[in-house]
């Protein structure tokens, strides 16, 4: 199922590999995460390929410009064929700012935290991760 037919944008999202399951895709869908030119749509919106493609995934906001279509789930290797990633530089720093960030330290046996405790760590966070 390759080619020029319209393709489901759930089935697409996962055969591309953006999303592990079609569920997934799906309720981003519903969400309004994914957008077509600027446009929330549906999971069951059909897909006509050389279209702008936009993924928010919190922190992050990918864009990809569809260079084809497909139904069947494709190897890692092969998503280039099918996606272009035109992401700005910008949001991929992004992810890379949360990854490398400080882990807070917890003394061993000391349980879970408290709800005050709780508030404190996220203010904590706050100050240091935006």
């Amino acid at each position: 199922m390759s080619g020029n037919e319209p393709v489901r944008i759930d089935k697409f999202l996962w055969a591309v590999r953006l999303f592990k399951t079609r569920t997934l895709a799906a309720s981003a869908c519903k969400m309004g995460r994914i957008l077509i030119n600027n446009n929330s749509i549906k999971p069951s919106a059909k897909l006509d390929g050389d279209e702008i493609l936009t993924v928010r995934k919190p922190p992050v906001t990918y864009t990809f410009r569809i260079k084809g279509l497909t139904g069947n789930r494709v190897g890692a290797k092969l998503v280039p064929d099918f996606l272009e990633d035109i992401t700005p530089e910008e949001e991929k720093i992004k992810l890379d700012i949360n990854h490398s960030a400080p882990v807070a330290y917890r003394k061993k046996g000391s349980g879970r935290p408290t709800k005050k405790e709780r508030r404190i760590i996220d203010r904590w966070k706050d100050v240091f991760f935006l």
